[in-house]
């Protein structure tokens, strides 16, 4: 299959004037899989509507059946397939879209191809914010499907050439636009009962909902070994080829390590490496949106040196503002 690729970064502004804009929309309208750009990660996008659209998004991921995917969508009045939504999401959705959250809702019934929810009675929603996306829901007037667009349990992509690498000759085309702002996949809020939960950390914090709404969740455990309700919950995740092992509480003393070895943490810990090869995330400890926006980069870059047979990462302390971030190293690492 050839994959085609669409430069719209000089027509960000209004993409309705990209010279092939039709050929993407028409792509979308007839159930082919396109990527797109959006702030946290690259999205596979395919018509949330068609079963055969969202069977490709399985088999060109490798994609597990039971994995459910996120329903992207332009403006809320598109939120025709769900029912019964709760005051308080209501009221976080408008408050926090569009933007790097997902929520878990009740689905109406036949309203959506089975398969997005992997035959679950609700379905996970996000309204993007990046530009280029919102551009093409609106200018497509379909919810698309769209997990990260890489081969299942790889690093998310947050470029372009990511896409390209894992699925060229997979899928229709990639809609290439700037790189991923957060670079981290968005939160999942499961609005199904209240109070809610969290059930995939993001740029989104638990104190960041309950400022709007007073109490709304209630404690997160994302080792939840069931059935999946959001992407990122069961399997492992976000790894590259060599395996992954994490220091917790990262590296403080001289560090000692074999040439075979990658060593990945912020710029200020450098000077305790000894040996390997060293992979600098972010300025320091506290760069934690640094961290966020380069580890699948350079878990990616890392995949690149065939020198290197195993990869430690310098962990950063476990607090709010790092959930997320350590919540992919822990996939990463196969932890739970």
């Amino acid at each position: 299959m050839k994959t085609y690729v669409w430069d719209v970064r000089n027509y960000v502004n209004d993409l309705s004037t990209y010279p092939q804009i039709t050929e993407i929309i028409q792509g979308f309208k007839q159930d082919e899989l396109i990527s797109i750009p959006t702030e946290t990660v690259y999205g596979l996008a395919a018509n949330a509507k068609s079963e055969a659209a969202v069977s490709k998004i399985y088999t060109a991921k490798g994609r597990p059946s039971d994995n459910p995917l996120i329903v992207h969508i332009y403006d809320q009045q598109q939120l025709d397939f769900v029912q019964d939504i709760h005051p308080s999401a209501q009221q976080l959705m408008d408050y926090f879209w569009p933007g790097p959250i997902s929520f878990i809702l009740p689905l109406k019934r036949d309203s959506l191809a089975p398969k997005v929810t992997a035959g679950k009675e609700t379905v996970a929603v996000r309204m993007p914010n990046d530009q280029v996306a919102r551009q093409l829901l609106e200018l497509c007037g379909l919810p698309l499907a769209a997990p990260s667009a890489n081969l299942s349990g790889r690093p998310s992509p947050t470029n372009y050439h990511h896409v390209y690498e894992d699925l060229e000759g997979r899928i229709y085309g990639i809609v290439r636009g700037d790189d991923s702002e957060i670079g981290l996949e968005s939160t999942v809020l499961d609005c199904s009962q209240y109070p809610f939960k969290i059930a995939r950390p993001g740029a989104v914090t638990e104190t960041m909902l309950n400022d709007i709404v007073p109490g709304c969740t209630t404690a997160a455990d994302y080792t939840d070994e069931g059935a999946p309700i959001a992407p990122g919950m069961k399997y492992r995740h976000y790894a590259p080829k060599s395996p992954v092992e994490l220091i917790e509480g990262g590296i403080t003393q001289p560090y000692e390590v074999a040439e075979n070895i990658a060593v990945v943490g912020p710029k200020s810990i450098e000077s305790l490496i000894m040996g390997g090869t060293f992979y600098p995330l972010c300025e320091d400890e506290h760069d934690f949106k640094g961290a966020a926006a380069h580890l699948y980069e350079v878990l990616r870059s890392i995949d690149h040196n065939d020198a290197i047979s195993q990869i430690v990462i310098s962990g950063f302390k476990r607090q709010e503002q790092t959930d997320a971030l350590m919540n992919r190293i822990d996939k990463a690492s196969a932890g739970k």
